[in-house]
C-alpha cells in the first residue's frame, strides 16, 4: 500500500508518506510499542491494525458529530489517508478519572473521579520527555497564542463530550486520553490517532484495563485487550 510513496516521517508508532495529492498523507500504523519515554520497547502483534481501525471508526463518529478530523478513508487494515495538517507541538490530555502519571504526581488513588474533566498540556519533545506545560509557558515561549490554547481546550472537551458516552455504550470507560491538533485552511483539526495507545479504557463491568497500560505495567494479555477494544468499537475482530 505504501510502495512508491516517499517517507516523510517515521515515529514510534507510525510512518507517514506523501501521496500524489499534495493535500493528503498516507499513515501506516506500526506494531512497535514504547513506554516510559522510550526506555521500554517491544512489539504488540496486530497493534497497528487495531489502532488504525479503531481510530478510523472514532474519527468517523466524531465527524458525524461535527468535530473536524484529519481522517479521509481507510486504505488497508493498518493504513489510512489523512488530510495534511500543520501540527501544533502540543499534546492535550483530558482526564475523566485519576490514573497513571497524575496519580503518581499528586499522590491521589487511581480511580478517583475529579469534580469535572481536567485538561493538561504537554510540549512535544522526545528528548525532554514531553514535559507538562501551563498556558503561560505556551504563550510566553511563543508556542501558541492564548486564543489557540482556549480553542484547544474547547475542542478537547468537545471530543470528550462526544466520545465518553459513545464508548460507555460499548461497555468502555474513557478514563483519560491524549489528543493532537493541527491547522488546515485556518481551521483547527483533530489529528494523530484515538486508540488503546492514546486512551485509557477500562471495562465498565469489571474495571479491567484494555489499553497500553497492560504493556507499560507488564500485565500480560496486551494483544487480547487491544482486540477486545477493536471488537467493541467496530463490531468486528
Amino acid at each position: 500500500m505504501t510502495e512508491g510513496n516517499d517517507l516523510v516521517y517515521e515515529g514510534k508508532a507510525k510512518r507517514v508518506y506523501r501521496t500524489q495529492d499534495p493535500r493528503h498523507y498516507l499513515v501506516e500504523f506500526k506494531d512497535d510499542a514504547t513506554a516510559q519515554d522510550g526506555r521500554k520497547r517491544g512489539t504488540i502483534h496486530g497493534k497497528g491494525a487495531v489502532n488504525c481501525q479503531v481510530s478510523a471508526a472514532l474519527f468517523s463518529y466524531l465527524a458525524s458529530r461535527s468535530v473536524p478530523t484529519h481522517f479521509v478513508r481507510l486504505e488497508s487494515e493498518n493504513t489510512m489517508t489523512v488530510r495534511k495538517l500543520s501540527m501544533l507541538p502540543l499534546e492535550v490530555v483530558v482526564r475523566n478519572i485519576v490514573a497513571g502519571s497524575l496519580a503518581k504526581r499528586l499522590g491521589i488513588a487511581e480511580g478517583t473521579r475529579p469534580a469535572f474533566p481536567m485538561v493538561e498540556f504537554y510540549y512535544k519533545d522526545d528528548a525532554l520527555g514531553d514535559p507538562l506545560v501551563v498556558e503561560d509557558h505556551i504563550v510566553a515561549l511563543g508556542i501558541a497564542g492564548r486564543d489557540v490554547v482556549a480553542s484547544l481546550r474547547e475542542a478537547s472537551i468537545a471530543v470528550n463530550r462526544e466520545l465518553a458516552p459513545h464508548l460507555a455504550g460499548k461497555g468502555l470507560i474513557l478514563v483519560d486520553f491524549k489528543l493532537e491538533f493541527g491547522c488546515c485552511d485556518g481551521e483547527l483539526v483533530l489529528g494523530d490517532e484515538i486508540s488503546p495507545d492514546t486512551c485509557r479504557l477500562w471495562d465498565a463491568a469489571t474495571g479491567e484495563r484494555l489499553d497500553k497500560d497492560r504493556f507499560r505495567r507488564d500485565m500480560g494479555g496486551v494483544e487480547e485487550a487491544y482486540e477486545e477494544v477493536l471488537r467493541r468499537v467496530t463490531g468486528r475482530a
